[in-house]
C-alpha cells in the first residue's frame, strides 16, 4: 500500500492511460474521495492491462462509485475489484450493480461495508441473472435484507463455482 496526495494520484493516473505492463494496483487507505474515484475511473476507461485493483477505504462515496461503474461498462481487462468500505451508498451501489449487465471481465467484487440497501440488492439480483462471469461477490456488512440475500445466493448457487458472501450467519453460500 502506498499513500498518495491528489497531485501524485493525477501523475499515476496519467501513467495508467499509457500503461502496458502494470496488472495489479493497491491504493487502499488513501482517502481518494469522489474526485480521486472519478479520476481513476477515467484511467480504467482507457486502460487495457490492469487486472486487479484494490481501492478499499478510500471514501469514494456515491459519485466515485458511479464513475467507476461507467468505466466497468467498457473495461474488458479488470477481473478483481475491491471497494471495501467506501461509503458508496444506494446510488453508487446500484450503478456498480448495473454495470454488471455489460461487464464480461469482472470475476471478483468486494462491496463489503458500503452502506448498501435492498434497492442495491434488487439491482444486483437482476444483473446477476444476466452476468455469468462474476464468480465471487462480497456484500457483507450492508443492509441488503435477508430475503434479497437468499435470492442472490439462489441465483449465484445455480452457477457452479460462484459464491456470494452475505451479512447473515450463512456467510458463504456456494
Amino acid at each position: 500500500m502506498i499513500s498518495l496526495d491528489f497531485k501524485e494520484l493525477k501523475t499515476l493516473i496519467f501513467a495508467l492511460h499509457n500503461n502496458t505492463t502494470l496488472t495489479e494496483l493497491n491504493l487502499s487507505g488513501n482517502r481518494l474521495g469522489s474526485e480521486g474515484g472519478k479520476a481513476l475511473a477515467e484511467a480504467l476507461y482507457k486502460n487495457t492491462t490492469l487486472t486487479h485493483l484494490i481501492l478499499s477505504h478510500n471514501h469514494l462515496c456515491s459519485e466515485g462509485g458511479k464513475a467507476l461503474a461507467v468505466a466497468l461498462n467498457v473495461n474488458s481487462t479488470l477481473t478483481h475489484l475491491n471497494l471495501w468500505h467506501n461509503k458508496l451508498g444506494t446510488e453508487g451501489g446500484k450503478a456498480i450493480a448495473s454495470a454488471l449487465y455489460n461487464n464480461v471481465a469482472l470475476k471478483y467484487l468486494n462491496l463489503s461495508n458500503n452502506q448498501l440497501d435492498s434497492e442495491v440488492g434488487e439491482t444486483f439480483l437482476k444483473a446477476l441473472q444476466r452476468n455469468s462471469t462474476l464468480t465471487l461477490l462480497n456484500i457483507s456488512k450492508n443492509k441488503i435484507g435477508f430475503e434479497i440475500e437468499k435470492a442472490l445466493a439462489g441465483v449465484l448457487g445455480k452457477n457452479e463455482g460462484r459464491c456470494v458472501t452475505l451479512s447473515r450467519k450463512t456467510r458463504n453460500v456456494y
